[in-house]
C-alpha cells in the first residue's frame, strides 16, 4: 500500500523509497548552491566583524516571522548589533515600506536585510543606494520584470540550477544562516555553536515552510520532519509557550497541528494587532514574558476567529445575493467598507472552499483598499495579477496566495478583468471539486502497522497531500449517532469479512439518514490513529459516502 503511495506522487521504482521515508539532514542542498546565499554571507560576516548595525525587515507571517528570528538568533551568537523590524499589516501592507527603510537609517542602520519580502522593492533599494546602506533581499515570492539593485539578492527561483524553487521564506533565512555560520567559521564544517543552534532553529523554520503551504518535497520535507521532530524539546522559551498555550504539551506535534493550532496563534500578533510581539517571542522574550505574550496571541486569536466569522457571513451573502459563483463567473471578487484588513486572507481561502473557484477579498478604508487571494490548483494567481497591474497599485505573492492594494475607484474595472482572466484560462470542469483516491482497500488491511506506515509518510501539505483510500461496500455495524457542540459530526461503525471499524466525519452529519436507510455503502476515507487510555487503533476519518444505487 505504501509502495502504491509512493508511486502516485511521482516515485518510481529507480527512487529511493528511503530517502523519502527517513529523510536526513545530510541530504540538504549545501548553502552555497542557493542563489546568492554565499554574496550575502559574505557582507554580513564582514558586517558582523565591523561591527555593522544591522536591521532585520521581516513579513508579518509566520513565514518572514521565524525567518527573521532564526537569522537574529544566529547574528546575535556572532555578536553582531543586530535589530528587527515588522510592518504593520494594516497600516504599512505588505512588503518593504518606503518610510520605515528611512526611519530605519536614521536610527543608524547600515544593513538591511529582508526575510521574506523585497524582491519587488526596487523603489527602495535606490532609495537605500543613495545612503550608501547595504541591502540584502531574501525573499522567495515571484519577481517582477525589474529586480531592485541590491548588494545581494538571495532567492531560491532566481536562476535554474537550485533543486528546489520552492523554498519558504524562513527556509530561505535558515540556510543563510547556515552560510553565514559557514562563512564564520571559515570553513565547511561549522564550529560547534554554531551548529547547536542550526539545530535548535530547524523548528522555527520547519513552522514557517509548513504555515506558508509550500510543496513539502525534497528539501522542504526535510526541513518540515526534522524540525517537528524538534519542536516539543525546544529550548527557546517563545516555542515551549506558545506550544503549552495550543494545548501541544507533552504531544507529537504534527503538521496538522502547526497549521491549525500553533501558526494561527502566531499569525494572531500581525494579523489583529502588531506581528514585532510575535517576533519578541521568538528572540529577545525569557521565559515569563513568552507566557505573557502566548497569552495576548491566544486572546487575539479568539478575536479574530469571531471577526473572520463574521465577514465570511457577510462575503457569502454578497455572492449569493449576486449570483457570483455562476458558470459565467469562474472567479470570485469580493470588497467591503469596515472589513478587517488581517483576516481576508482566510476569508477568502473560505470562499474558494465553498465554490471552488480563485477569489480575491478587499478591505476598503478611506479610498484605498488592501486585498488578499487565494486560489485552486488550476490558476496561477499572481501570474493572474499581473495581466491586470494597470488596475492595481501593488501585488505581489504566488500561485496560490497573493496580495494586492487598489484605489477604491478601480475595484469594480479590475474586478470584471480578473473574472474575465478567469473565464479565459478555466474551464467548467476546474470548477468542480474531486476527491482522487489513492488506493482501495479492505478493512482487515487496516492493522495498525499500516496505518503506522502510511502516517510516516508525513508530514502532509502541499506536494505530499494526506492519503486518501476507500473501501468496497461494507455493511453499518451499529447505530450511527451525530455528536459535537452543534451535533453536526457523523460517528459510525462499519463492518466486513467479520473485521469491525469505528469512523468519524466531521461536519457530514447530514449524511446519517441516508446511512441509516441504506445500511450498505462506500467510504473514502483518511487512516487515523486514536491513541486512548494507552491503547491504540485504527480508525477512518470519513470523506465521502457512496450508497448503492
Amino acid at each position: 500500500m505504501v509502495a502504491q503511495l509512493l508511486l502516485n506522487r511521482g516515485w518510481t521504482p529507480s527512487d529511493s523509497a528511503g530517502a523519502f521515508l527517513s529523510p536526513r539532514l545530510r541530504d540538504l542542498y549545501p548553502p552555497d548552491q542557493l542563489p546568492g546565499a554565499q554574496d550575502a554571507a559574505e557582507l554580513i560576516a564582514r558586517a558582523v566583524h565591523e561591527k555593522t548595525p544591522i536591521a532585520l525587515y521581516g513579513d508579518y507571517d509566520v513565514d518572514g516571522i521565524t525567518g527573521v528570528a532564526i537569522l537574529w538568533h544566529i547574528l546575535r551568537q556572532a555578536g553582531a548589533q543586530v535589530s528587527f523590524y515588522v510592518p504593520h499589516r494594516i497600516e504599512e501592507g505588505y512588503g518593504v515600506n518606503l518610510a520605515a527603510v528611512r526611519r530605519l537609517v536614521d536610527d543608524g542602520a547600515r544593513m538591511i536585510i529582508t526575510i521574506d519580502c523585497g524582491i519587488t522593492a526596487v523603489e527602495a533599494a535606490e532609495e537605500l543606494a543613495k545612503t550608501g546602506t547595504q541591502f540584502i533581499v531574501t525573499d522567495h515570492h515571484t519577481p517582477h520584470a525589474s529586480l531592485p539593485s541590491a548588494s545581494a539578492i538571495v532567492h531560491p527561483g532566481l536562476g535554474s540550477d537550485y533543486p528546489n524553487p520552492d523554498l519558504s521564506g524562513s527556509g530561505v533565512a535558515y540556510k543563510l544562516a547556515w552560510a553565514v555560520a559557514r562563512t564564520l567559521s571559515g570553513t565547511e564544517r561549522v564550529d560547534p555553536v554554531y551548529r547547536d543552534w542550526l539545530v535548535e532553529l530547524l523548528p522555527l523554520a520547519a513552522l514557517g515552510t509548513i504555515a506558508d503551504v509550500v510543496p513539502l518535497r525534497g528539501e522542504n520535507r526535510i526541513i518540515a520532519r526534522h524540525g517537528l521532530e524538534g519542536l516539543a524539546s525546544s529550548k527557546l522559551p517563545g516555542v515551549n509557550a506558545v506550544i503549552e498555550s495550543a494545548g501541544l504539551q507533552g504531544r507529537r506535534i504534527s503538521g496538522y497541528d502547526v497549521g491549525f493550532k500553533i501558526a494561527p496563534r502566531i499569525n494572531a500578533a500581525g494579523r489583529m494587532g502588531h506581528a514585532r510581539l510575535a517576533v519578541e517571542l521568538f528572540t529577545a522574550a525569557d521565559p515569563a514574558r513568552s507566557r505573557e505574550i502566548a497569552l495576548y496571541l491566544e486572546d487575539h486569536n479568539r478575536s479574530r476567529q469571531s471577526t473572520e466569522r463574521k465577514i465570511l457571513e457577510q462575503a457569502v451573502d454578497m455572492v449569493e445575493r449576486s449570483d457570483l459563483a455562476s458558470h459565467a463567473r469562474r472567479a470570485i471578487v469580493l470588497a467591503g467598507e469596515g472589513w478587517h484588513g488581517g483576516v481576508i486572507g482566510i476569508v477568502a481561502a473560505r470562499i474558494v472552499g465553498r465554490y471552488q473557484r480563485p477569489a480575491i477579498l478587499v478591505a476598503l478604508s478611506d479610498g484605498v483598499g488592501q486585498g488578499s487571494g487565494r486560489s485552486i490548483r488550476q490558476f496561477d494567481l499572481c501570474t493572474a495579477l499581473a495581466s491586470c497591474e494597470e488596475h492595481l497599485l501593488e501585488y505581489g505573492g504566488h500561485a496560490m496566495a497573493a496580495g494586492i492594494r487598489i484605489a477604491a475607484d478601480r475595484v469594480e474595472s479590475f474586478t470584471e478583468a480578473f473574472v474575465s482572466v478567469a473565464n479565459n484560462r478555466l474551464t467548467g470542469d476546474d470548477l468542480v471539486e474531486r476527491l482522487s483516491i489513492d488506493v482501495g482497500v479492505t478493512l482487515d488491511e487496516l492493522t495498525l502497522p499500516t496505518a503506522d506506515s502510511i502516517l510516516n509518510m508525513g508530514p502532509f501539505g502541499q506536494g505530499n497531500p494526506r492519503p486518501k483510500l476507500a473501501t468496497e461496500w461494507v455493511t453499518l455495524a451499529n447505530e450511527p449517532r451525530l455528536v459535537g457542540k452543534q451535533n453536526n459530526h457523523l460517528q459510525a461503525s462499519f463492518r466486513e469479512n467479520g473485521v469491525l471499524v469505528k469512523a468519524i466525519g466531521f461536519g457530514l452529519g447530514s449524511a446519517i439518514e441516508d446511512l441509516k436507510e441504506h445500511r450498505r455503502c462506500r467510504v473514502a476515507f483518511e487512516p487515523i490513529v486514536n491513541e486512548f487510555n494507552g491503547r491504540r487503533s485504527v480508525e477512518m476519518q470519513i470523506l465521502d459516502l457512496k450508497f448503492p444505487t
